[in-house]
């Protein structure tokens, strides 16, 4: 395993372990984490872990044409029942996203370091933020990092039923507009793959990364 120094380096992604960790330690400064992002890797890890940085085998990933709108979800967004936002309320986000129980997890990966570093992305125009709205309340969001050509998401919240579902969907939307190549999802969850998006072998995602 290979531990980060001082140096702003990352090991090549064919070195990680089985599962994909590439480095442990380091910073989450800007510089590395877009050296990072731009390499393939992100980080991830708890309140009583060193920093974590993975790239995992297998890619979770959207390509737009194969985005997944249900019909009842169609029928949501015709009756224009959220109002959606762009970098408005990026704090309140990452912080509904650290917060919100999930599931079968206890805690959360988003720690207070990592939420300070990316708030220091989206001020230097980095890491932006969709919002979801319904009657004046924030109910819905996610957050990422924006290499320009890849958006590679981070986390989501809902707080009403189908809120992460509508951000995630006008994303996609507005990145096929903007013609990006694909939402970077990360990793496997039911919930994106019920929206299109599957898994892809690290070194396509690679290819179309460096691309």
């Amino acid at each position: 395993m290979y531990f980060l120094s001082r140096e702003l380096y990352f090991p090549p992604v064919h070195r990680s372990s089985p599962d994909g960790i590439v480095a442990i330690g380091g910073d989450l400064s800007p510089e590395r984490l877009m050296l990072a992002y731009r390499s393939g890797i992100f980080p991830w890890f708890e309140d009583d872990e060193p920093i974590l940085w993975w790239s995992p085998p297998e890619r979770m990933v959207l390509f737009f044409p194969e985005l997944k709108i249900s019909k009842s979800m169609r029928n949501i967004i015709n009756r224009n029942c959220f109002t959606i936002t762009w970098n408005t309320a990026f704090a309140d986000v990452i912080a509904h996203c650290r917060d919100i129980p999930r599931h079968g997890q206890h805690g959360t990966w988003i720690t207070d370091d990592m939420t300070k570093a990316y708030c220091r992305l989206h001020e230097l125009g980095i890491a932006k933020s969709v919002e979801v709205w319904q009657d004046g309340i924030l109910v819905g969001g996610l957050y990422g990092v924006d290499l320009g050509h890849i958006f590679c998401g981070e986390s989501m919240f809902s707080i009403v039923p189908n809120a992460s579902k509508m951000a995630f969907i006008a994303l996609a939307q507005k990145l096929e507009r903007e013609n990006y190549r694909l939402l970077d999802c990360q990793v496997h969850n039911d919930h994106l793959e019920s929206l299109g998006a599957r898994e892809i072998l690290r070194e396509e995602f690679l290819e179309i990364l460096q691309s």
